[in-house]
Protein backbone atom coordinates (compact mmCIF):
# COMPACT_ATOMS: atom_id res chain seq x y z
CA UNK A 1 0.00 0.00 0.00
CA UNK A 2 1.63 3.14 -1.39
CA UNK A 3 -0.36 6.88 -0.42
CA UNK A 4 0.28 10.19 -1.18
CA UNK A 5 0.40 10.42 2.78
CA UNK A 6 2.92 7.48 3.29
CA UNK A 7 5.92 9.12 1.17
CA UNK A 8 5.01 12.18 2.78
CA UNK A 9 6.07 10.25 6.07
CA UNK A 10 8.84 8.52 4.48
CA UNK A 11 10.31 12.40 2.99
CA UNK A 12 9.30 13.60 6.78
CA UNK A 13 11.32 10.72 8.27
CA UNK A 14 14.13 10.33 5.97
CA UNK A 15 15.25 14.00 6.96
CA UNK A 16 14.03 14.30 10.88
CA UNK A 17 16.13 10.77 11.55
CA UNK A 18 19.36 11.95 9.01
CA UNK A 19 22.22 11.72 11.20
CA UNK A 20 20.58 9.52 13.71
CA UNK A 21 22.10 5.61 13.86
CA UNK A 22 20.89 1.98 15.66
CA UNK A 23 23.18 0.47 17.93
CA UNK A 24 24.67 -2.23 16.48
CA UNK A 25 28.55 -3.70 15.35
CA UNK A 26 27.27 -2.36 11.60
CA UNK A 27 25.77 1.10 12.07
CA UNK A 28 22.57 1.29 10.40
CA UNK A 29 20.22 5.07 9.57
CA UNK A 30 17.74 4.93 12.03
CA UNK A 31 15.44 4.93 9.47
CA UNK A 32 15.87 1.64 8.73
CA UNK A 33 13.79 0.18 11.91
CA UNK A 34 11.00 2.78 10.73
CA UNK A 35 10.10 0.54 7.96
CA UNK A 36 11.29 -2.26 9.20
CA UNK A 37 8.14 -1.73 11.63
CA UNK A 38 5.84 -0.37 8.90
CA UNK A 39 6.40 -3.42 6.96
CA UNK A 40 5.73 -5.94 9.86
CA UNK A 41 2.75 -4.00 10.60
CA UNK A 42 1.58 -4.42 6.24
CA UNK A 43 1.42 -7.85 7.27
CA UNK A 44 -1.72 -7.10 9.69
CA UNK A 45 -3.54 -3.83 8.76
CA UNK A 46 -4.23 -1.37 5.98
CA UNK A 47 -4.89 1.22 8.01
CA UNK A 48 -3.39 4.19 6.07
CA UNK A 49 -3.47 5.95 9.65
CA UNK A 50 -1.35 3.29 11.51
CA UNK A 51 0.93 2.51 8.44
CA UNK A 52 2.22 6.34 8.45
CA UNK A 53 1.87 6.51 12.37
CA UNK A 54 4.42 3.50 12.26
CA UNK A 55 6.85 5.21 10.07
CA UNK A 56 6.64 8.26 12.60
CA UNK A 57 6.53 6.75 16.10
CA UNK A 58 9.72 8.10 17.20
CA UNK A 59 9.80 11.26 15.93
CA UNK A 60 8.75 13.33 18.67
CA UNK A 61 10.45 11.10 20.69
CA UNK A 62 13.87 11.03 19.16
CA UNK A 63 13.96 14.61 17.05
CA UNK A 64 13.05 17.94 17.54
CA UNK A 65 9.75 17.66 15.60
CA UNK A 66 6.34 18.54 17.80
CA UNK A 67 3.43 17.52 19.00
CA UNK A 68 2.27 20.58 16.88
CA UNK A 69 3.67 20.01 13.69
CA UNK A 70 2.73 16.50 13.80
CA UNK A 71 -0.85 17.26 13.95
CA UNK A 72 -0.75 20.03 11.16
CA UNK A 73 1.00 17.69 8.65
CA UNK A 74 -0.61 14.33 9.47
CA UNK A 75 -3.92 15.59 11.23
CA UNK A 76 -4.95 14.46 14.89
CA UNK A 77 -5.69 10.62 13.79
CA UNK A 78 -1.92 9.98 13.19
CA UNK A 79 -0.76 12.69 15.77
CA UNK A 80 -3.01 10.29 19.07
CA UNK A 81 -2.02 7.34 17.35
CA UNK A 82 1.84 8.20 17.64
CA UNK A 83 1.69 10.11 21.11
CA UNK A 84 -0.03 7.18 22.74
CA UNK A 85 3.27 4.96 22.29
CA UNK A 86 5.79 8.49 22.68
CA UNK A 87 7.80 7.67 26.04
CA UNK A 88 8.40 10.71 28.15
CA UNK A 89 12.02 12.13 28.47
CA UNK A 90 10.85 14.49 31.41
CA UNK A 91 8.79 14.61 34.71
CA UNK A 92 8.42 18.72 34.96
CA UNK A 93 11.82 19.38 35.76
CA UNK A 94 13.56 16.16 36.29
CA UNK A 95 14.58 14.26 33.70
CA UNK A 96 13.28 10.09 33.83
CA UNK A 97 15.41 7.45 33.92
CA UNK A 98 15.39 4.22 31.52
CA UNK A 99 13.09 2.42 33.90
CA UNK A 100 11.09 5.42 34.76
CA UNK A 101 10.71 6.26 30.94
CA UNK A 102 9.21 2.46 30.12
CA UNK A 103 6.88 2.51 33.81
CA UNK A 104 5.15 5.64 31.59
CA UNK A 105 4.99 3.92 28.24
CA UNK A 106 3.52 0.97 29.86
CA UNK A 107 0.64 3.33 31.95
CA UNK A 108 0.22 4.81 28.34
CA UNK A 109 -0.42 1.91 26.77
CA UNK A 110 -2.58 0.28 29.04
CA UNK A 111 -5.07 3.16 27.46
CA UNK A 112 -3.87 3.53 23.87
CA UNK A 113 -6.49 2.25 21.17
CA UNK A 114 -5.94 -0.83 18.57
CA UNK A 115 -3.37 1.41 16.14
CA UNK A 116 -1.27 2.34 18.51
CA UNK A 117 -1.26 -1.03 20.22
CA UNK A 118 -0.29 -3.08 16.39
CA UNK A 119 2.66 -0.40 16.28
CA UNK A 120 3.78 -1.22 20.05
CA UNK A 121 3.73 -4.81 19.03
CA UNK A 122 5.49 -4.43 15.60
CA UNK A 123 8.36 -1.64 17.31
CA UNK A 124 9.16 -4.21 20.13
CA UNK A 125 9.16 -7.56 17.25
CA UNK A 126 11.95 -5.24 15.34
CA UNK A 127 14.04 -4.31 18.50
CA UNK A 128 13.69 -7.63 20.21
CA UNK A 129 14.82 -9.75 16.73
CA UNK A 130 17.70 -7.23 16.08
CA UNK A 131 18.92 -7.38 19.41
CA UNK A 132 18.86 -11.56 20.24
CA UNK A 133 20.19 -11.29 16.01
CA UNK A 134 23.13 -8.96 17.00
CA UNK A 135 24.13 -10.06 20.01
CA UNK A 136 23.34 -13.70 19.92
CA UNK A 137 27.14 -14.85 20.37
CA UNK A 138 28.20 -11.38 21.93
CA UNK A 139 27.17 -11.55 25.32
CA UNK A 140 29.57 -8.71 26.59
CA UNK A 141 29.04 -6.68 24.36
CA UNK A 142 24.82 -6.73 24.64
CA UNK A 143 25.89 -6.13 28.68
CA UNK A 144 28.50 -2.81 27.51
CA UNK A 145 25.20 -1.45 25.00
CA UNK A 146 22.20 -2.15 27.51
CA UNK A 147 23.44 -2.42 30.79
CA UNK A 148 24.02 -5.02 33.53
CA UNK A 149 20.35 -4.89 35.01
CA UNK A 150 18.67 -7.63 32.91
CA UNK A 151 15.83 -7.89 35.24
CA UNK A 152 14.58 -4.71 35.35
CA UNK A 153 14.48 -5.13 31.04
CA UNK A 154 12.88 -8.84 31.09
CA UNK A 155 10.16 -6.93 33.47
CA UNK A 156 9.45 -4.20 31.71
CA UNK A 157 8.77 -6.41 28.28
CA UNK A 158 7.15 -8.80 30.21
CA UNK A 159 4.51 -5.60 31.62
CA UNK A 160 4.43 -4.57 27.86
CA UNK A 161 3.52 -8.25 26.95
CA UNK A 162 1.04 -8.72 29.39
CA UNK A 163 -1.18 -5.69 27.95
CA UNK A 164 -0.74 -7.01 24.17
CA UNK A 165 -1.99 -10.27 25.28
CA UNK A 166 -4.72 -9.04 27.04
CA UNK A 167 -5.74 -5.81 24.63
CA UNK A 168 -4.95 -6.69 21.08
CA UNK A 169 -7.34 -8.78 19.59
CA UNK A 170 -4.63 -9.22 16.06
CA UNK A 171 -2.62 -11.76 15.19
CA UNK A 172 0.62 -9.79 14.86
CA UNK A 173 0.19 -10.55 18.68
CA UNK A 174 1.60 -14.39 18.15
CA UNK A 175 4.79 -12.70 16.17
CA UNK A 176 5.42 -10.65 19.24
CA UNK A 177 5.20 -13.91 21.40
CA UNK A 178 7.05 -15.53 19.60
CA UNK A 179 9.75 -13.48 19.03
CA UNK A 180 9.33 -12.28 23.00
CA UNK A 181 10.32 -16.15 23.88
CA UNK A 182 13.08 -15.99 21.56
CA UNK A 183 14.51 -12.75 23.43
CA UNK A 184 13.86 -13.95 27.33
CA UNK A 185 15.89 -17.20 26.19
CA UNK A 186 18.44 -14.81 25.04
CA UNK A 187 18.43 -12.74 28.22
CA UNK A 188 19.05 -16.40 30.02
CA UNK A 189 21.44 -17.55 28.20
CA UNK A 190 23.26 -13.75 28.88
CA UNK A 191 22.63 -14.47 32.57
CA UNK A 192 24.56 -17.65 32.57
CA UNK A 193 27.47 -16.36 31.27
CA UNK A 194 27.77 -13.55 33.00
CA UNK A 195 27.73 -15.48 36.09
CA UNK A 196 30.67 -17.86 34.89
CA UNK A 197 32.93 -14.85 34.30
Amino acid sequence: MYTYKIEQAIRAITILHEDQLRRGSVPLPYISHLFAVMVILRDYTTDEDTLVAALLHDTVEDTDYTEDELKDDFGGPVAELVLAITEPEMDGEIKLTWLEKKKTYIKQIKKADKGSLMICAADKIHNLRSVVEEYYESHDRFIQDFGPNLQDRLEVYQNISNVLNSRLKNDIVHEFNNIFTEYKNFLINVQESTNRN
